[in-house]
């Protein structure tokens, strides 16, 4: 059975994690809670919930679209090429937006959920609940922008077999994701402004989405050379 290697995962979380809608939720949370947080360690405490939800919910969501996946592929491997189609325009869409960012269609987060967003972070320090709560829908509603390199990682699990090996996988590439928010995080509370990573953000977006292009096609690839030869990753 072909297998897929760690060191592959780890790539494709890497990419994944510069994302600039991920960077863009935590550095506007950071930089509200820096207004009306009274200790840096409330802030901190409340940034880690945050992210600990974020992290959660997206392995909770890949446990259960695995099986889903799996099932579609062993009812018809066409599912797989229409998956890898699916993976393989949005990596195109991704590198458009390097040469022609905004024109067209763009994976972003919806303007509606955004302005949610904007809202539920309003009310960040109203419940002790709320990080947690504000952390689970961001994780959700921001799918459209970085949940597709990580439905390819979940089509390639699929294909080489649910096995306790490749579901731990799932929880490398997670862990990778949220890894450069929590470092967001930790320079924010030890003192960086965020109006400085908001910069580096604006000025980097545009190379970060060329990146998870690129990467969002070889995932696709990938997964097409997996369907035709069952070959190795390792």
């Amino acid at each position: 059975m072909a297998e897929i290697n760690l060191f592959f995962v780890i790539g494709a979380a890497l990419v994944d994690s510069i994302n600039p809608c991920a960077f863009g939720v935590l550095i506007f949370l950071l930089a509200y809670l820096e207004e009306t947080v009274r200790k840096a360690r409330q802030m901190l405490v409340r940034g880690l919930v945050y992210i600990g939800a974020v992290f959660v919910t997206y392995l909770v969501a890949g446990l259960v679209l695995l099986p889903f996946i799996r099932k579609l592929g062993s009812f018809s491997v066409v599912s797989y090429y229409v998956l890898a189609a699916i993976i393989a325009l949005a990596g195109l869409l991704e590198v458009k937006d390097f040469f022609w960012y905004g024109r067209g269609i763009s994976l972003a987060i919806f303007p509606s959920e955004s302005r949610r967003i904007k809202m539920y972070v309003q009310g960040i320090n109203r419940s002790p609940f709320a990080p947690a709560f504000l952390g689970v829908f961001v994780a959700l509603v921001e799918l459209p922008c970085t949940g597709f390199a990580y439905l390819a990682v979940l089509g390639l699990v699929s294909l080489s077999g649910v096995t306790i090996s490749n579901l731990s996988l799932l929880i490398i590439y997670n862990l990778i994701f949220v890894l450069p928010l929590l470092v967001i995080l930790w320079f924010v509370y030890r003192g960086a402004s965020t109006q400085k990573f908001e910069r580096w953000r604006q000025r980097h977006k545009k190379w970060m989405r060329l990146a998870i292009g690129l990467t969002l096609l070889a995932l696709a690839g990938a997964m097409l050379w997996f369907v035709e030869y069952g070959a190795s990753l390792s």
